[in-house]
């Protein structure tokens, strides 16, 4: 098995124009999560001219393309996301975005070529090949989701982890603080969990001469923000990450009226349940205490966004072994868990992963944030990103447990 893997990361090479001219056709035809028609569009047609069977319209736009190989073997999938973001472009590029106001600022048309190449390499293999490879291409991982799902939440619902159940799901995610062909991995927690964070407090609207006639929720907000941040620093423990921000703080509609009404929105972004709990539950007494202060209603409400994600630990050291032996060790990079989240924890939650970081900074030049409009990764990792997919595709099939179906 590892010398056809030597065999099938050679070929790899001849595949660098085709993953430059996915990359660019998706970049300039980005499309914001839950509007992914073109681009799901696209995907399934590329895998149906490869033969696979594909299966569409899952989650919205979700698809699926399965490459059943000619000897049995595990089932393993592979996450691709598809969604772009609401940020007006300021690259300069012949394939810059061509729809005003949409990019993909988060590398997700690096995430769906590297999927279709890996596709197309294996397809090229698979009388050679053992078990079953499930392309997963995901919509809306960006949100925010639509009714009570995200993108990855709508596709495992939907069953994409079964029939047959897959023995274990990989995806990987651009990074722009880190060189080109290099990765970064975690073997257990990868990145937080989140909550959505609502505030209301409903006061009483007066003139503004006479404060003293109604109750304030803008002066309010002010003191409940400043009791949370001091709860935070002086009741948990420091030894254990959490973030808590507000994002937005929307009252009132006169300078000289008191608001009625003040809402604030934000993220609560933690490593361990436990203390997610310990602050839901202490900042509820907290607001009820400056509620009845106050006489304002205060309302607090947390609402579980995505799930912490965590690698599977067993999983985790083989298919660095794996990235190690085919990539080199030295592109190998450790790291602390993240406290940015994401929806493939969905995955992660039902069946064996593996989520990593791949390298997009041009070596000698300073990376672009991720979600920032002069983000420019490097086109070099794209072939990084399909060496160590499929690497791990088909690395793994000889190392893993069979697992039961999800439920």
């Amino acid at each position: 098995m590892m010398e056809l893997l030597k065999e099938i990361l050679d070929r790899a090479e001849s595949l660098t124009r085709e993953l430059v001219n996915l990359r660019r056709e998706f970049h300039q035809y980005p499309e914001l999560s839950h509007e992914e028609e073109r681009t799901a569009g696209v995907v399934a047609r590329y895998l149906q001219d490869l033969g696979l069977e594909v299966v569409t319209g899952i989650a919205g736009h979700g698809v699926v393309g399965t490459l059943t190989a000619a000897r049995p073997g595990k089932t393993i999938a592979w996450r691709a996301d598809m969604d772009a973001l609401p940020i007006n472009e300021k690259v300069t590029a012949p394939w810059c975005s061509q729809v005003p106001g949409v990019m993909h600022a988060c590398g997700h048309d690096f995430h769906i070529s590297i999927g279709l190449a890996a596709a197309r390499l294996l397809t090229g293999f698979k009388d050679r090949l053992a078990g079953r490879f499930r392309f997963i291409f995901q919509p809306a991982e960006e949100g925010p989701p639509r009714g009570d799902k995200s993108g990855a939440q709508g596709m495992v619902a939907a069953g994409v982890l079964a029939d047959p159940a897959v023995d274990a799901i990989l995806a990987l995610h651009v990074a722009p603080n880190l060189e080109v062909g290099f990765i970064r991995y975690n073997p257990e927690v990868v990145m937080a969990g989140a909550d959505r964070v609502q505030l209301t407090i409903t006061g009483k609207a007066a003139h503004g001469a006479t404060p003293h006639r109604g109750v304030d929720p803008i002066l309010l907000s002010s003191q409940a923000l400043m009791q949370i941040q001091t709860f935070l620093a002086q009741k948990i423990d420091t030894r254990h990450p959490l973030v808590l921000t507000f994002g937005r703080i929307q009252g009132g509609n006169r300078f000289n009226i008191l608001a009625d009404r003040v809402e604030l929105e934000g993220s609560c972004r933690y490593l361990q349940e436990a203390v997610r709990q310990e602050v839901a539950k202490g900042l509820q007494r907290l607001m009820a205490g400056l509620a009845q202060g106050s006489g304002a209603v205060i309302k607090l409400d947390f609402q579980p966004f995505y799930p912490i994600l965590k690698n599977d630990a067993q999983l985790a050291a083989r298919a660095v072994e794996i990235l190690g032996q085919f990539l080199g060790v030295k592109r190998l990079k450790p790291h602390l868990p993240a406290m940015g989240s994401e929806d493939f924890s969905y995955y992660a939650a039902r069946v064996p992963a593996f989520y990593f970081f791949l390298g997009v900074r041009t070596p000698g030049k300073r990376g672009q944030a991720l979600h920032s409009p002069e983000f420019n990764p490097d086109e070099a990792a794209l072939l990084w990103g399909l060496k160590a997919a499929v690497s791990l595709l088909v690395g793994l099939d000889a190392t893993l447990e069979p697992t039961t179906p999800p439920t």
